[in-house]
């Protein structure tokens, strides 16, 4: 339908265009007025604005995404579907949502983050209102903290400006020089406004390796007593994954206020993911390329991968991060 549109617009466009030259000098001009509105009509048609024509929740589509792409994570799925479908229903939040997701590589930290963000803004991560920052590569050097402290509020200040329904992703917060986050500390209270600028309805997530170990140290745990890891509960993790991630003097986290003036709503865990878990990622992987799915072919990639304990070989030391790669290799 929307391609349609699209072609009706461009046709009148062009019909105008090829119109001006028929007529007289005064009829010209108001032919070239009415192309000209049309230009606008056509590129507004185009732009992405902060609206509910491009900003819209859809809680079932993320819990269906949930429950059918994300595997081996019951607590971040459970977490995450609450939280953000909580704060996406208020119409009056007392502060922006800030999450804070951890976990061992391929677990599907990131993964989760485009999902919300397709659930919410039509563009998803192509999103102009999706903001992505990854500490190696936008704050590299510890000597110029004070410069990426006074850039780094520049750029929220402005994007949320822009539009109050903003998304801000911090990747490799483990990486983060110790002090930098907490200088978009204010942003993140329950303040009504700062500077005219309301921050309430905007999401924070910060995703990092800190604290992978504890959550690691918990399934092994549970898996040596011979318990099933659905039984783990966010509650046999949230003090000490806080704990590990506050105290942790290599962390973006260390002893930062964000965590201190409880500002973080959610530490979320991510689980080791065992074997059957990359066999569903492999699976998923060759649904998503149109592939019919083969048991046998994800089973081979599964058993390609390095498990841990060495002798056990329990949780993928890389979790589905390189489900791709080796794909590619067996199809």
């Amino acid at each position: 339908m929307r391609a349609r549109h699209v072609y009706v617009l461009l046709h009148i466009f062009l019909t105008v265009g090829v119109l001006v030259k028929a007529f007289d000098p005064i009829t010209t001009t108001v032919v070239i007025g009415i192309g000209a509105t049309l230009g606008r009509t056509i590129y507004n048609y185009f732009r992405e604005s902060c609206d509910s024509k491009w900003i819209a929740f859809n809680a079932t589509g993320l819990q269906n995404d949930l429950d059918t792409k994300l595997f081996g994570q019951h607590i971040a799925s459970r977490i995450l579907l609450k939280a953000v479908s909580g704060f996406m229903s208020n119409e009056n939040p007392k502060k922006p949502l800030v999450l804070s997701l951890h976990g061992w590589t391929g677990t599907g930290k990131n993964f989760v983050s485009k999902l919300i963000a397709e659930n919410i803004y039509k563009e998803g991560m192509d999103s102009s209102f999706v903001h992505v920052f990854t500490s190696t590569l936008h704050f590299p050097h510890q000597s110029q903290s004070a410069c990426y402290k006074s850039q780094l509020q520049q750029w929220i200040k402005g994007n949320v400006t822009n539009c109050e329904r903003s998304m801000f992703i911090f990747d490799e917060m483990d990486k983060m020089h110790p002090g930098l986050i907490d200088s978009i500390k204010p942003y993140l209270d329950y303040y009504v406004k700062l500077d005219g600028v309301s921050y309430r309805k905007s999401i924070f997530i910060f995703l990092s390796n800190a604290g992978g170990e504890s959550i690691i140290q918990t399934a092994l745990d549970f898996w040596k007593q011979g318990r099933d890891r659905e039984e783990i509960e966010l509650k046999d993790l949230e003090t000490s994954l806080s704990l590990s991630v506050f105290n942790n003097n290599q962390s973006g986290f260390y002893r930062t206020n964000l965590i201190d003036k409880n500002l973080v709503d959610f530490f979320v865990p991510f689980l080791p993911l065992e074997y059957r878990h990359v066999v569903q990622c492999a699976m998923a992987e060759m649904k998503a390329r149109d592939i019919k799915p083969n048991q046998d072919v994800a089973d081979m990639v599964a058993r390609d991968l390095v498990y841990f304990p060495k002798s056990e070989r329990v949780f993928s030391v890389k979790g589905c991060k390189t489900i791709e790669s080796k794909l590619d290799y067996y199809t």
